[in-house]
């Protein structure tokens, strides 16, 4: 089969033998620019275009994504900027494309009047489908997924990369190793001192986007890591922020809580509170802050029904996923008794006129058979 390159053709997949589309006639492609062979429309999303599965003809028939630029203003503003923007995510990708996490830049081009990007194909599902399949998230698992895309955000803000548009569909978990890959850096742009867009011209998705970049067209490392909060809650919660921005634009970070359908630990909470901030200024700076105040080892205490319940440090006595209060209470039985002993045999060795030194003996073994009791 075939596939029709033309973006607004409604059925673009043709016999091989075909010449011209038997949609829309427009003249069939076998290989672009002689050595990729589109397969099919993977997403008409974008608004400037199409992307396409396509096999590399010079690389083993090896997949790959191809991003076509087709915007439908031309002579505009929105096509010089359309073009201006797919340039330079080709020229990041080239640079970015090292980072494990990011797609690799395989090719760029114009032909038949289109701009082409080609790069790496991720196999797998983005996280929007992930959560449409798998449900919500807990909280282990947006943990993870925080100390999973951490890393390539500090690579691209060290870049002077920002990317703008991070959200669910915009994360790829890789089907051969589960690592989230960052894809579309198509609204990303290069940082100097601050960023800033033609009014009118947004870039970003709302609901996902900071205050300072949806109204002020500026964006900061710190914007992305308001995105990245963004992407937690929809997916800790199944709540899409675009929805509650519809109702009353970003006022919804101030009680976001209202929305999960269970507790997160005070840690966790505490994060997210500053991922979400409003306040720029008050808000994580730097993917390593975030980083840091993650790896605080959480501890546990227990509820009434004798579950544990997550706060900050280390547990050990656990049985299956709970704490033994029994420990507590025999153990502290025990170490009262302990006690009273060590005092009555002081008291004793005294009258006897006895050492020192054996008090301190069996202070030690008392010691020691105590700390047994509670590990």
């Amino acid at each position: 089969m075939i596939c029709c390159l033309n973006p607004d053709c409604s059925q673009p997949i043709n016999p091989d033998h075909n010449k011209v589309c038997q949609s829309c006639n427009t003249p069939l492609i076998p290989l672009l620019i002689n050595r990729f062979r589109v397969l099919r429309v993977l997403s008409t999303k974008g608004g400037f275009g199409r992307t396409y599965l396509a096999e590399d003809s010079q690389n083993l028939n090896k997949q790959c994504v191809i991003k076509q630029l087709a915007p439908k203003q031309s002579g505009t503003y929105a096509l010089k900027k359309a073009k201006e923007l797919f340039i330079e995510e080709a020229k990041r990708l080239q640079d970015l494309g090292e980072h494990p996490q990011i797609p690799t830049l395989f090719a760029y081009f114009e032909d038949n009047g289109f701009l082409y990007l080609v790069q790496e194909f991720i196999e797998g599902d983005d996280l929007l489908d992930e959560l449409r399949q798998k449900g919500k998230y807990n909280e282990s698992q947006i943990r993870e997924l925080l100390l999973d895309l951490l890393p390539p955000l500090k690579f691209i803000h060290e870049r002077n990369i920002i990317h703008r548009d991070i959200k669910p569909e915009n994360i790829m978990r890789r089907k051969s190793d589960g690592k989230l890959v960052l894809i579309d850096f198509g609204a990303s742009k290069q940082l100097t001192t601050t960023v800033h867009t033609r009014i009118g011209t947004q870039i970003g998705t709302r609901g996902y986007s900071p205050r300072e970049q949806i109204e002020f067209g500026e964006a900061y490392p710190a914007s992305d890591l308001f995105a990245l909060g963004t992407t937690c809650f929809h997916l800790l919660t199944g709540v899409n922020p675009f929805n509650l921005w519809k109702k009353n634009p970003l006022s919804w970070v101030n009680n976001w809580r209202q929305h999960l359908p269970s507790p997160v630990s005070n840690e966790l909470g505490v994060i997210l509170d500053k991922l979400l901030t409003m306040d720029i200024q008050e808000r994580y700076q730097s993917a390593d802050e975030v980083i840091r105040d993650l790896q605080i080892s959480p501890t546990f205490v227990v509820s009434p029904d004798g579950n544990e319940n997550q706060i900050s440090g280390d547990s050990k006595t656990r049985i299956n996923g709970k704490i033994d209060r029994r420990v507590f209470i025999y153990g502290g039985l025990f170490l009262g008794g302990v006690t009273v002993a060590v005092i009555g045999q002081s008291l004793f060795f005294r009258k006897q006129n006895q050492t020192l030194t054996g008090l301190t003996q069996l202070a030690q073994r008392s010691l020691i058979i105590s700390i047994c009791v509670l590990q």
